[in-house]
């Protein structure tokens, strides 16, 4: 391509990514217009998860004429993708109805997906009337201000598993959790959170302190993917369920998996050193690394550096931290 080619193609993107940058700060939703128009930028920034969570260098770039064009064509990517909301979204599609000999409830099916793309990985979890009872009462403890009006479903004394209350409740349901999702201090609450996920990892826990290793991988596998997208601000909160992948897969004699997981559970600890699962998942590292052939050197002397600066204590193995978890 020529000079004047060149310079022709850096115009044209930098006009672009202006274009971009103009919608993006002239163009706000009916929910942003209604703020103070000072407190905009920073509203945007908040209700935003992925903006929240992202740690990009070139954040600090602007569009200018100094910038080459695979630097403008990096900032275009990132205000794309600063500028996209990525939400989730609840759907209740069906109930059953379960009966046990002194009890009888019904189970709601509810489906999590991500909205703005084709969601492959949406998760699927069962929660009856008590379980959201219980959640609405945690939070008006917690969040008494954000709660004020909000409605929950009332029991009745007759009628709760007919077809047009079961219905209504769907629909109710889904309404509630799409309300307490939109509200950010609410969606990124342990409380919510637990209800999302607490009772398919109490599952997965007890299968894997029974050595159902195979049934507690597949829980796991099932419930990472929606706790990534739950505590998109607290990557530290996913290190327990990683490591019990780490340690799934190293009693399945899977020993590259293991790795695999271990190393995105490292990276969310290398600035929480102090953290309980840092060390025993050094250690593991080390062994599987020496196992597959891999460099352990380099983790072999993060574990001595720590060693030196902290005073001796009894360190858990992974696996014993991990069969201590959800233990009722």
């Amino acid at each position: 391509m020529d000079q004047d080619s060149h310079c022709t193609a850096e115009r044209e993107l930098l006009e672009a990514v202006s274009r971009i940058t103009t919608f993006s700060t002239m163009s706000p939703s009916d929910e942003e217009q209604n703020q103070p128009k000072a407190e905009i930028p920073c509203q945007v920034r908040k209700e935003n998860p992925e903006k929240d969570d992202l740690q990009d260098s070139n954040a600090s770039l602007s569009p200018n004429s100094s910038m080459t064009t695979k630097e403008l064509q990096e900032y275009w990517r990132n205000e794309k993708r600063q500028c996209r909301q990525v939400k989730l979204l609840f759907e209740i599609p069906s109930t059953r109805i379960v009966e046990h000999r002194l009890s009888k409830y019904v189970m709601y099916k509810i489906i999590i997906l991500q909205t703005g793309s084709f969601d492959s990985n949406k998760s699927i979890i069962e929660r009856r009337y008590s379980d959201f009872e219980k959640l609405h009462r945690n939070l008006l403890e917690e969040f008494s201000e954000e709660m004020e009006d909000v409605t929950f479903p009332k029991k009745t004394l007759t009628g709760n598993f007919t077809e047009e209350i079961i219905n209504e409740r769907k629909l109710a349901f889904k309404d509630y959790l799409r309300l307490l999702y939109s509200m950010k201090y609410i969606r990124r609450s342990k409380k919510f959170i637990d209800f999302l996920t607490r009772l398919e990892l109490q599952e997965a826990y007890g299968c894997l302190r029974g050595g159902h290793y195979t049934k507690a991988l597949e829980i796991l596998l099932e419930v990472i993917g929606l706790q990534e997208r739950l505590t998109r601000g607290n990557p530290v909160s996913i290190v327990p369920t990683l490591c019990a992948i780490v340690v799934c897969h190293k009693d399945l004699e899977n020993p590259a998996s293991a790795f695999e997981y271990g190393e995105k559970a490292l990276s969310r600890l290398h600035m929480h050193t102090s953290h309980r699962y840092y060390i025993p998942l050094l250690e593991t590292m080390i062994t599987l690394a020496y196992e597959l052939g891999k460099d352990f050197l380099s983790l072999q002397e993060k574990l001595e550096e720590w060693k030196a600066k902290k005073d001796p204590i009894r360190v858990f193995t992974l696996k014993e931290l991990a069969v201590r978890e959800y233990v009722q």
